[in-house]
């Protein structure tokens, strides 16, 4: 934990005081103190890409969680037999390299793309890239390609349910809704929390989808998150200081939205001893 951890934090947190990029490399860094996190805070571009990485979030957090839990309950209802062929299909995105699978998912819309094919012929709606359409695609993706996930932990967390609450809810003449609100969430509530942690994380690292979708950060988009502006400051601006500056801005505001979940988690732990 301190090698993999601590001591990037560190190191990062030290570089973040520092002014540095590839070329002065050799003459070593120049102390600016807190100047990065004033020009980061004082940055339109960095609070453009912030805004649209809490929209990212925002958006697809909660629908994950919809269709994830939906499909997962579908999925309790089959046999065996017919429930491991439609895993492995939903599992397909999932453990595609990200790159790939978000070029498959692009193909889909262009002009020789079924979408686009259904939505021209049908519609007779020409799709246009803009940075409504980018935007648009860039938060699809998102739900198509972690979604699966949701599925199959909340599938998991269905298989240790058991069967005695759900009899019992039935001699009580409790519907099939009702039997989901009041028996089925509440025991899969700790999965919950678990999986909020997980995806709101992994919506703030979104990186891949972005690069591929804005044909590598086209700036005409404006469908920059943290993670891409973080990259063209380090790599294309080759402003190293700045840029680990942004990445400890972005733990701490991680830290700051996941803290309530991690202590509803610790209170259930407590509870359930």
């Amino acid at each position: 934990m301190i090698l993999l951890m601590v001591v990037p934090l560190v190191a990062s947190g030290w570089l973040s005081l520092q002014f540095l990029t590839f070329q002065s490399m050799q003459d070593g860094p120049q102390f600016v103190g807190f100047q990065h996190y004033v020009d980061i805070l004082s940055d339109p571009r960095f609070w453009q890409s912030f805004r649209f990485t809490f929209v990212y979030t925002f958006v697809n957090v909660p629908i994950r969680f919809v269709i994830g839990f939906v499909i997962a309950v579908m999925l309790d209802q089959l046999t065996k037999t017919t429930r491991g062929v439609y895993l492995s299909i939903f599992l397909l995105p999932f453990i595609m390299v990200p790159v790939v699978g978000t070029l498959m998912f692009k193909q889909l819309f262009e002009p020789q793309g079924p979408i686009y094919y259904i939505l021209r012929q049908y519609f007779s709606y020409k799709l246009l890239y803009n940075e409504l359409i980018v935007k648009t695609l860039i938060i699809l993706h998102g739900i198509w390609y972690v979604t699966p996930y949701v599925i199959v932990t909340y599938f998991a967390g269905l298989q240790t349910l058991p069967k005695q609450l759900m009899e019992a809810a039935s001699i009580d003449g409790a519907t099939f809704l009702q039997k989901i609100r009041h028996v089925v969430i509440p025991h899969l509530s700790s999965l919950t929390i678990l999986i909020a942690l997980i995806s709101i994380m992994d919506s703030y690292r979104v990186f891949d989808s972005v690069f591929v979708l804005t044909e590598r950060m086209n700036p005409i988009y404006k469908a920059d998150v943290v993670m891409t502006y973080t990259f063209q400051t380090a790599v294309s601006l080759q402003r190293l200081g700045k840029a680990n500056a942004m990445a400890l801005l972005t733990v701490v505001g991680i830290m700051i939205v996941l803290i309530p979940n991690l202590i509803m988690s610790y209170r259930e732990q407590v509870e359930a001893r």
